[in-house]
Parts: C-alpha cells; sequence; structure tokens
C-alpha cells in the first residue's frame, strides 16, 4: 500500500472516531485537529473592499486592498483580520477578480497545461486512463514519481535545510521554544486555516523568531484533484493571509500537501503567483506517529550518508512526537558536520531570498521582485527536461520516498481522547 494510502487510513480511522464527539468550531479545529475535512462551511464575509486589477507581472497588486490606503492592515488577530478570510474551504465564486483575471490570462495564453483533476482514492491520486504521471507532460512528483526541474528538490552540499510543514499548531510553541534557544531559523510551511486559528503563534515565528513563512495551501487538500479555480483558491487565500499579516510580504515558496503536485498545478504557482514550490529528498515519517527515537533513528542514518545532494528533510510541526523527534535529533546535525539553515532561505538564488518583494522581515517592501528579475514562468516545455525515477538512478539512490504500511510503526489499537487531539492532526500531512 502506498504512503497516501496509509495517510488516507489513518484519516478515515480518525473521522469515524472523532465524529462520535460531532466537533464542529465556528473557524479552524483547534490544535489542528481535523482541520474543516468533514464538515462544510461557508465565508464568514466577503473580503472587505474592493480589488485593483493586476497588470502583467506585478504580482503584489493581485493582494492590495483599496481600503488599507484609509487605515492599514488590520491587526493580526483582530475581529476585522478574522473576518477577511474563508473558515473552511474557500468558496471559488466569491474569489477575487484580479486572481481570476490572471488565471483566465494564462489560461488563454496556453501556458497552463490542460491535465485532467485525479481522483482521490484509498491509494491516493489516480489520473484517468491514458494520462501517465510520470510523462513530461504531466510529471506528478507524489511518491517521487517525477521530479521536475521547476521544483527545489535538493539543498546545497554538506547543508540541512530546517523547515516544517502544517502549522501554526498547539505543538508549535515547544518547537518555538528550542528553535529559539539555539538562534536556529527555519521555514514554515503554514497552512492558511491554521494561521487565522493560531495568529499569536504565527506572530511570534514571524515577527519575534524573524523565521521564513512559506505557503502550504488554505486546507490541504491533495491539490491535483482540484479544478485551476480551486488551486487558485488554495494558493491565493494563503498568500493573501501572510501578505496581510506581515506588511505586505509576498512569500516566494509553496509546498504541496502529500507532494501532489503536477504541472497543470505547478503552472498555475507560477504563472499567476510567481510561487516555486519546495518538495523533499528525505521523509522522517513523523507524520504517521513515529516515536521520537525512530524519528531520531532516520536522520542518524542520513547523516551518517554522503553529503552531496544536501538533505531537504520532510517534518512536521502538528504533534509534540513530531516537535520531539525534531529535538532529539537536532544535536546530530553539527555532530556529523553538517550546516543547517531555514529552507527558504538556503535554496534562494543570491540577492533573493524567502520573500517576492522584501530582502528581509524588517526591510522595506517593494512593488516589484527582489533580487533582479522575476523568475521565468513555467511553460508546457523546458529546456531542463523532468526526471522520473525509472530513467534517473541518481535521484533515486539519493531520495526516500514516503513510507509505506510495511515501514510504519504500528499505531496502537486504544487511543485516549487526549492522544486523539493530537494525532486527528494527521489530516493535515
Amino acid at each position: 500500500m502506498s504512503s497516501s494510502s496509509l495517510r488516507l487510513l489513518v484519516t478515515s480511522v480518525l473521522l469515524a472516531t472523532v465524529s462520535v464527539f460531532d466537533v464542529v468550531v465556528a473557524g479552524p479545529v483547534a490544535n489542528g485537529a481535523l482541520q474543516e475535512r468533514h464538515h462544510s462551511h461557508e465565508m464568514r464575509s466577503a473580503l472587505p473592499g474592493s480589488w485593483f486589477h493586476t497588470e502583467e507581472g506585478e504580482v503584489h497588486k493581485l493582494f492590495r486592498r483599496q481600503n488599507l490606503d484609509a487605515g492599514g492592515y488590520p491587526a493580526v488577530g483582530s475581529p476585522a483580520w478574522t473576518a477577511a478570510y474563508p473558515s473552511g474551504t474557500p468558496d471559488n465564486t466569491k474569489l477575487p477578480q484580479a486572481w481570476v483575471d490572471k488565471l483566465n490570462a494564462a489560461v488563454a495564453a496556453g501556458t497552463i497545461p490542460n491535465i485532467p483533476q485525479t481522483t482521490v482514492t484509498n491509494g491516493g491520486t489516480v489520473y484517468p486512463n491514458g494520462v501517465q504521471r510520470d510523462s513530461p507532460e504531466v510529471c506528478s512528483a507524489d511518491d517521487f514519481v517525477c521530479r521536475s526541474p521547476d521544483d527545489v528538490w535538493d539543498a546545497p552540499n554538506g547543508t540541512v535545510a530546517i523547515g516544517f510543514d502544517d502549522g501554526p499548531l498547539q505543538p508549535s510553541g515547544q518547537l518555538y521554544d528550542f528553535l529559539a534557544a539555539n538562534n536556529q531559523k527555519a521555514t514554515h510551511f503554514y497552512i492558511g486555516i491554521n494561521i487565522l486559528g493560531n495568529p499569536d503563534l504565527f506572530n511570534r515565528a514571524y515577527a519575534t523568531m524573524g523565521d521564513d513563512i512559506a505557503v502550504h495551501t488554505w486546507t490541504h487538500p491533495y491539490m491535483t484533484s482540484l479544478a485551476n479555480i480551486d488551486v487558485l483558491a488554495q494558493l491565493g487565500y494563503t498568500m493573501q493571509i501572510i501578505h496581510d499579516s506581515t506588511g505586505g510580504r509576498l512569500p516566494r515558496y509553496w509546498r504541496p500537501p502529500y507532494g501532489d503536485i503536477d504541472n497543470r498545478v505547478r503552472a498555475i504557482a507560477k504563472q499567476v503567483f510567481n510561487m516555486t514550490a519546495i518538495i523533499w529528498n528525505h521523509d522522517t515519517g513523523d507524520w504517521t506517529g513515529a516515536s521520537p527515537d525512530k524519528i531520531k533513528g532516520e536522520i542518524q542514518g542520513w547523516l551518517n550518508g554522503p553529503k552531496s545532494p544536501g538533505l531537504i528533510i520532510l517534518e512536521h510541526e502538528l504533534s509534540a512526537s513530531c516537535v520531539q523527534g525534531f529535538m532529539e535529533a537536532y544535536p546530530l546535525f553539527a555532530q556529523n558536520g553538517w550546516t543547517t539553515t531555514s529552507t527558504a532561505t538556503l535554496v534562494s538564488a543570491p540577492g533573493s531570498g524567502p520573500w517576492q518583494n522584501a530582502a528581509n522581515n524588517t526591510g522595506p517592501v517593494t512593488g516589484a521582485a527582489v533580487g533582479g528579475v522575476v523568475p521565468a514562468i513555467v511553460t508546457t516545455s523546458s529546456s531542463a527536461p523532468a526526471t522520473t525515477t525509472n530513467s534517473t538512478a541518481a535521484a533515486a539512490a539519493t531520495s526516500t520516498p514516503k513510507k509505506s504500511r510495511a515501514d510504519q510503526t504500528s499505531r496502537p489499537v486504544a487511543m485516549t481522547l487526549a492522544a486523539l487531539s493530537g494525532f486527528a492532526a494527521l489530516l493535515l500531512l
């Protein structure tokens, strides 16, 4: 059984258990649990103010609001801030027109490939008959089937990219304490609805610690299963809340949930929002509920191996065991001669950084991309061809795909409600 199948199985068990208590909240679920996966939600309100229309290549105009001229950005966590965003899955009929116009223009120009949506099954995602996920035309990254040259997979030699998915959540506080105590910068691939539910933790990571912020979608769906307009909504709203909560900064990077991305989704992210996907080349399996010792052991094995390429490790801030596993493994990086740096900073070209329109978290925000010319947009053909695991031995040799059921530690049969509240966040892997 594939890793995607394992994740869906875990999700089904959690849903069946938690549904007994009918956990329903007006906003994001506490501790990230269930994250709107089994409840329908509507927009709290329409976005305030009217929107400027975009001009080609000026991504920042997609997110400017006219009403900001009068009062500035609402305070993060305030009622005005909270009311501006969807409390669950975004309503694709209420998107800013500037986003929709930009998407439609890209489709009309032929720069968004016409790849069919996948169907989510117990085995992950399935394309319609005749569509080959490992073909250069599709290039699905799920389970390392295909490496696109437009994604980031590897860190520079001898370096470990420090980054965490799925926050901000309750366990994030302990992680942030540890990072601050060790003067370690990290990239947080944040879920939009978790920012909405945990503004204080967001502020701590961004404003107090000065960490890098990246996009991990609004509600953590399989992105290839969505229509173009819903891909737009998942990325756009997450960029919007980050933009509005950082003084107008726009993330340069995003990470697809489950590594589920293909050339269609890839192109929407780049063509409309100028974002590049960061994948990973090693997976701790912390999302399975693995023990801290097991997580530490996985990392130890990689650190003892070759230092080329560097490590981009899939880790999460969604449970106490995830955080504890990282903290226990952290001293091993320096002991084994590796350098650690925030993922977004590490993979950025010289002169750029984690933001499209600012040099850092404290400097001025500009209307144009920082670091020179805006990176080239994705097209349906590339001078650097996509590689698949069947044809590229090096990629397979240096990457550890998401684990199959046989590789995982068995989950206890009996689970207390306290444990369940933490593990329910596995829905947002």
